[in-house]
């Protein structure tokens, strides 16, 4: 159904487009210029080539086209944060629970992290619904500072751990 894949640098126009309109009202206070679009896909290649990779964004692909960004962050401690952005016009056929399992899978499997965390607007349950489909739990909620002109809310916090390998328990 989907796949996921580094960005390059063609898919700028594919990431300005992401992030605009609906897509972005809990994110930014406007879509993105081509300008920004270039310059994020263009740090999100430097991270894919850094050692130790502490930044991971993967575009969302159906077919031959970029629909979205699933990305993570280590945040130390083998934590780390994950988020996720669908184009609008793609909203509501599971590619954003598809990409958030398969990433889910990756940050296990390959990054060495153990425990994802994510959290979303109150005002957008929708990304919570996504959360839980993708095997987390809601664990709390945290307080955030004002943003894009609103006043600062409580967003619900979500988390998911590494399964522990069956043979390996202490």
């Amino acid at each position: 159904m989907i796949e996921l894949r580094d960005l390059t640098p063609g898919d700028a126009p594919a990431v300005q487009r992401i992030y605009s309109g609906a897509s972005v009202a809990f994110t930014r206070p406007e879509g993105m210029t081509a300008e920004e679009a270039a310059a994020y896909v263009e740090t999100a290649i430097a991270h894919a080539r850094a050692t130790p990779r502490e930044r991971w964004c993967f575009a969302i692909t159906v077919g031959d086209g970029v629909v979205g960004l699933v990305k993570f962050r280590n945040r130390g401690r083998r934590h780390a944060t994950v988020s996720y952005i669908l184009r609008e016009d793609t909203w509501g056929n599971g590619y954003a629970t598809e990409a958030l399992k398969q990433s889910v899978g990756y940050a296990f499997a390959h990054a060495g992290i153990t425990r994802l965390s994510a959290n979303h607007h109150p005002d957008n349950p929708a990304s919570g619904r996504v959360l839980i489909k993708a095997g987390f739990v809601q664990t709390g909620t945290a307080p955030t500072g004002p943003a894009l002109g609103r006043p600062g809310v409580d967003v619900p916090v979500y988390e998911i751990l590494r399964p522990q390998d069956p043979d390996n328990q202490t």
